[in-house]
């Protein structure tokens, strides 16, 4: 017996005492709890198929997309509403992970120095949120984000958004070929603003 617990016991040491080998059976411990979560949700419909109703992002929602991720929106606002009472109150209905399967990548969050996003679709008119953009303090007063007047006047960077919409093909949005080469003329002529807006105007409205 006690045999035993001293070989036991040498064992736990030798493990505790060799920083190598703990790191080592640590990694195997993480990667295997990993594959455990993640795998599934490969091979799960409620993650991969799309949410009825749910379509890609149009050309202009693609540039205000690759424009709210530049100016780091995401740092302050979240998109994605906990199925929580007091969550679902404030924002609307819990986010569901089918409503997602064409965002790569995913603008979840936890951050929340400004309200959450998901179901900001359709909330607001265009020109309250041209007007909140360009200087948030002239509809709330006691807002502390930062204004984004340069948007008004630049244009939206028509030659990326193409690639951008391949890329995304690639990763499953269904886009056609006729789709991304009108691309260029779809956005040719729109402000960052604008396309900022037609991004903030469709989130969440597939629940809707």
């Amino acid at each position: 017996m006690s045999t035993s617990n001293k070989n036991s016991g040498m064992s736990h040491a030798t493990i505790e005492t060799n920083n190598g080998l703990m790191i080592v059976l640590i990694l195997i411990v993480l990667l295997f709890g990993g594959m455990v979560e993640i795998v599934p949700l490969f091979f799960q419909k409620s993650t991969t198929i799309a949410a009825p109703g749910l379509k890609p992002y149009t050309s202009l929602q693609v540039a205000g997309r690759d424009i709210y991720q530049r100016e780091g929106c995401y740092n302050c606002h979240s998109q994605m509403i906990r199925p929580f009472r007091a969550e679902t109150l404030r924002y609307g209905p819990y986010s569901k992970a089918n409503e997602f399967v064409y965002d790569h990548p995913f603008q979840w969050g936890s951050k929340r120095t400004g309200p959450d996003l998901h179901r900001v679709g359709g909330k607001y008119s265009d020109q309250w949120q041209i007007t909140h953009l360009n200087n948030p303090r002239d509809l709330v007063p006691e807002s502390i984000m930062p204004a984004y007047p340069w948007l008004m006047n630049a244009p939206v960077d028509a030659a990326s958004v193409p690639v951008h919409m391949s890329t995304l093909r690639t990763l499953g949005a269904p886009y056609t070929d006729a789709e991304i080469a009108a691309a260029v003329e779809d956005v040719t002529g729109k402000t960052e603003m604008e396309a900022l807006v037609a991004y903030l105007q469709v989130l969440g409205t597939t629940s809707k």
